[in-house]
């Protein structure tokens, strides 16, 4: 809208006749579109609110971001639209306020959020015509404050950047780690397994009850020994690079490999599997033990984390350029903390877990080109997807003004990588 313009239609209240007064409002109808136009064209998104909180103003922005209808947000309250913003608390200062938000629904986002008193000068109706027969207005009443306008920004991408570059030292320094590891206890678990059986055959040369107590003792401390070298076999394999020895694989055969692998585990569980395993799939190039050890830790996880008498589906299918391996379970799903802690090495909420297993997964998906995800509610039970490409990616031309990819569409608690 001009500068000036409402000031001069107030000027000329007194003198305007009926039709002026419909075209002023023709126009002032046309400025309004033009201004919802801009403000709906841009990316960041923006909300006004009323006094009480209610909201008069929404572009498309800002219902994307939170899954709002213009026609169901407009006169409701924002805090009832936007379960968990404390409006109260946020502007009670009188002062701008900025926050970051992490929201889960329609899409994962981080929202960066901008909101700013409104403050209008009043001014009371005509107090007469003076000479000149314009309308005399009275002098401004004290600023008050009409509502809230809030303005949010996505930060997404940025936040993604920062915790991958955190995860990214954290390895390097657990890398680092490792190699201190493997010479400070390797070697002395072989040792310790070497007096172990030197000892072992001493045993053998007594009798009674000194020689069974004797080797229960030999047992357990190398049972010990076993879980301290797996531990660090576990560590090691998480970490240390490897480079996968590719060749052409059927998924489909691997997965059902799998599977077979655990088939005491899963009748003595009395817990069902179903397979929907897609037949047209093309051959991947992958390591197949590499593969074969990360479904090993998906569904022993799967496994462990339902009851007896669960389910587990396993299924096959592919996108325009990935193989999609998803797991779905019935188990007792995980929190929103939990989840987005899942990926942290030696975080579990297991009691005999050692947090490796979806490190490893993650490694060796991400050293054939692939990708991670893990869907999950509390109590509801957990998807994990793995993509594995079979389109190989060189060079992907960008149309014209683009600058960063597509948004892709999540769920509510969703950890990804």
């Amino acid at each position: 809208m001009k500068a000036g313009f409402v000031e001069k239609l107030i000027e000329r209240l007194g003198r305007i006749g009926p039709e002026e007064v419909q075209n002023y409002f023709l126009r002032l109808a046309q400025e309004k579109g033009f201004l919802e136009t801009v403000f709906n064209a841009i990316q960041d998104g923006i909300i006004v609110t009323d006094s009480k909180g209610r909201i008069t103003y929404l572009n498309d922005a800002a219902c994307e971001f939170f899954g709002l209808e213009p026609v169901d947000a407009i006169g409701k309250r924002l805090d009832e639209r936007i379960r968990g913003l404390d409006w109260e608390s946020l502007t009670q200062s009188g002062a701008p306020v900025s926050r970051d938000i992490e929201i889960f629904y329609p899409e994962n986002r981080f929202i960066n959020f901008y909101i700013v008193p409104l403050m209008i000068e009043s001014r009371d109706s005509v107090a007469g015509i003076d000479d000149s027969g314009r309308p005399r207005l009275k002098v401004p009443t004290k600023a008050q404050q009409v509502g809230h306008a809030m303005v949010l920004h996505d930060i997404t991408e940025s936040r993604r950047s920062t915790q991958q570059t955190i995860e990214s030292e954290r390895l390097n320094a657990l890398t680092l780690l490792a190699a201190g590891v493997a010479h400070e206890i390797g070697n002395p678990l072989n040792s310790l397994h070497i007096h172990l059986q030197l000892m072992e055959r001493k045993v053998r040369e007594l009798n009674g009850n000194a020689q069974t107590e004797l080797q229960e003792s030999i047992d357990v401390a190398r049972s010990e020994v076993s879980r301290l070298d797996s531990i660090v076999t576990q560590f090691l394999r998480a970490i240390r690079p490897s480079q996968p020895q590719l060749r052409p694989e059927n998924v489909n055969a691997i997965v059902e490999e799998a599977v077979r692998f655990f088939t005491p585990e899963i009748q003595d569980r009395n817990i069902g599997v179903e397979q929907e395993l897609r037949s047209d799939l093309p051959l991947l190039q992958l390591d197949r033990d590499q593969i074969k050890q990360a479904l090993y830790n998906v569904i022993k996880n799967s496994l462990e984390a339902m009851k007896r008498h669960g389910a587990l589906r396993i299924r096959t299918d592919m996108d325009d350029t990935h193989v999609l391996i998803k797991f779905i379970d019935t188990g007792s799903g995980m929190s929103a903390e939990n989840l987005s802690r899942v990926f942290e090495p030696y975080f579990t909420t297991k009691p005999s877990g050692t947090g490796l297993g979806l490190l490893i997964v993650r490694r060796i998906v991400r050293e054939h080109g692939g990708e991670l995800s893990i869907e999950s509610r509390q109590g509801q039970g957990l998807i994990l997807t793995i993509r594995l490409p079979y389109v190989e990616k060189r060079i992907r031309m960008l149309e014209a003004g683009e600058t960063k990819p597509p948004n892709q569409a999540t769920t509510p608690f969703k950890a990804s990588s």
